[in-house]
């Protein structure tokens, strides 16, 4: 299917709407903010350089499932929508979950869906909806490990960012609770801040989060090349392609033969069967507690 093309874009240039869609990201960013290394290698991230950040994608990197899903269900709860939609969103969480893969047609699917609930909404309604759902829903999934890497950031002055397809008003919620410095997420229009149910470009997936980290970056006076990026999922390699620290996280299994061909760093923090797969240390992989522990201490001695 055409759809299907920007969604796995390892080398293809990002479109008009792509470029948009992160410009928008990176505006609303702004806005709402103003283990162990291989002897040899430098010291990592680097105390006090102000001109490297890192940027961390949220669903199954920084938390367990979907955040647009976890946001349904609190919708749900309020009801914004019928229980058959409930149902759909948890067949699309299933899929995520058990295959470990996002879904394109489930991702459009899961979009249309979050665009016509909430059109016709306030936009600060959905900022305090926001406040409420992730309390009930995400706080407790997020992977120790991971949050211990952005803290191993945050420690070394540099800015942390969320980077993700989920609403920019959820993304920003999440970042704001973890203590991040803010969130690059997907744009929906509004007019007199109530939602119209239409996007600013495209959702903020493959080559858009690219785009919108490079506006970002050069918004923020951030060399690239002295940044990090984290992800999971082979459709962010544009993302990981643009640092010069890329790491895979609970990677799929094609982002975890990518980042092996390019010896890029790997990090699991799920069960110890999945985390042995690719070859981890093995405090990371008996669980995300272990693993985040395991992570934080070789972080605080590397920055010693």
């Amino acid at each position: 299917m055409a759809a299907l093309g920007w969604l796995t874009p390892r080398r293809r240039s990002a479109t008009a709407r792509s470029v948009l869609a992160g410009e928008a990201s990176a505006e609303a960013a702004r806005k709402s903010t103003q283990e162990t290394q291989p002897a040899g290698e430098p010291v990592f991230p680097v105390l006090g350089d102000d001109r490297a950040a890192a940027f961390f994608d949220l669903d199954n990197t920084v938390m367990q499932g979907a955040a647009l899903f976890h946001f349904g269900r609190g919708l749900y709860k309020r009801k914004f929508f019928e229980t058959r939609d409930l149902v759909r969103f948890a067949w699309q969480q299933a899929w995520f979950r058990l295959a470990g893969i996002e879904d394109p047609e489930h991702m459009q699917e899961a979009r249309d869906s979050a665009l016509s609930i909430v059109k016709g909404h306030r936009v600060s309604e959905l900022q305090s909806i926001g406040e409420e759902i992730y309390d009930e829903y995400m706080a407790e999934r997020i992977w120790p490990g991971t949050r211990a890497l952005a803290q191993a950031h945050l420690d070394a002055g540099q800015k942390v960012w969320l980077v993700t397809a989920a609403p920019v008003e959820i993304a920003q919620v999440i970042a704001r609770r973890l203590g991040l410095t803010g969130a690059l997420g997907t744009v929906a229009e509004s007019v007199d801040g109530v939602y119209t149910g239409r996007l600013v470009g495209e959702p903020l997936h493959g080559p858009a989060k690219a785009e919108a980290v490079r506006a970002l970056a050069a918004a923020e006076g951030l060399d690239l090349s002295r940044c990090a990026a984290y992800s999971d999922s082979h459709n962010d390699i544009p993302m990981l392609s643009l640092v010069g620290h890329p790491y895979a996280i609970n990677p799929d299994s094609k982002l975890r033969k990518h980042a092996r061909e390019l010896e890029w760093r790997l990090r699991d923090y799920r069960t110890g069967r999945k985390a042995a797969k690719v070859g981890i240390p093995a405090a990371a992989g008996v669980g995300a507690v272990a693993g985040g522990t395991a992570a934080a201490i070789a972080l605080h001695r590397r920055r010693r």
